[in-house]
C-alpha cells in the first residue's frame, strides 16, 4: 500500500489528507486533529472523503499506521458505497450563483405558501448545512439549505411546502402530515428522492471561481 502527502490548498473545503491506494484505485483520506481522541478514529459517509480523526499531536507515522491497520476494512467500507448519479461533478455552479437562485426561488414559494395557509414568517435565511435541509424556529423564522437549488423543482417545493406547514403546525404529528399532503399531494415522491439522491447534493462541492 502506497500513499502520497498532499499539501493543503486554500479551499475551505479541503483538509489535510493522504491519497491511498484502495482496492486498486486512488483514495483521499483526510485527516483531521481533535483534542477528543487519544488514539484514532476513522469514518466512512457517503458523498464524503473517508476520514481519520487522530490526537492533536499524532506523527505522521502514526497517521500512516493507522491507515494501514484499517486498509481492509476501508476497502470492505467502500465498496459498500453507492456511485453518484445525478451528474453533479459536471456543474460548474459557485455557491454565491447558487444561494442567488435559491433565494429566489425559495423565497417566493415562500411567500405563495404563507399567503394560502394564513400564516407568516418572521425572516427566510439560506445556509450551507451538512445534513438538513430546512428548519422553522418557534418564532417563525426560516431556515434552507441553499443546495436544495441542485434538486429538481418538485423536491425544493416540497421542503419550502413543509416548513411552511410548520408555521401552523408546530410538530411532526398526523395533523402536520395531512397538511402537507393537503397542499401537496404527491410529497412522498420528492421525500423518496432525498432520502435516496440528498447525499449527492450535500457532498456538491462548487468552485471557488465564478463560472464563465
Amino acid at each position: 500500500m502506497g500513499r502520497t502527502s498532499v499539501a493543503v490548498r486554500g479551499d475551505s473545503y479541503r483538509a489535510p489528507m493522504r491519497v491511498v491506494e484502495v482496492g486498486g484505485r486512488l483514495v483521499e483520506v483526510h485527516i483531521r486533529r481533535s483534542k477528543r481522541v487519544q488514539g484514532h478514529r476513522i469514518y466512512v459517509r457517503q458523498g464524503h472523503p473517508p476520514e481519520l480523526v487522530v490526537r492533536p499531536r499524532a506523527s505522521d507515522q502514526e497517521i500512516d499506521t493507522a491507515i494501514a491497520l484499517h486498509h481492509s476494512w476501508l476497502e470492505r467500507q467502500l465498496a459498500k458505497l453507492t456511485e453518484p448519479s445525478l451528474g453533479l461533478d459536471r456543474l460548474t455552479l459557485t455557491e454565491v450563483q447558487g444561494r442567488r437562485e435559491a433565494h429566489a426561488r425559495i423565497s417566493l414559494l415562500a411567500q405563495s405558501e404563507a399567503a394560502a395557509l394564513g400564516v407568516s414568517y418572521t425572516r427566510l435565511t439560506l445556509r450551507d448545512q451538512r445534513s438538513r435541509w430546512g428548519s422553522c424556529s418557534s418564532n417563525g423564522a426560516l431556515s434552507f439549505n441553499w443546495r436544495l437549488v441542485l434538486a429538481p423543482h418538485d423536491v425544493l417545493d416540497y421542503v419550502v411546502v413543509h416548513e411552511i406547514c410548520h408555521l401552523a403546525e408546530h410538530n411532526h404529528g398526523p395533523a402536520f402530515w395531512r397538511l402537507v399532503e393537503q397542499r401537496r399531494p404527491n410529497y412522498r415522491e420528492s421525500k423518496q428522492w432525498l432520502d435516496v439522491h440528498g447525499w449527492e447534493i450535500l457532498a456538491y462541492r462548487p468552485p471557488l471561481d465564478a463560472a464563465a
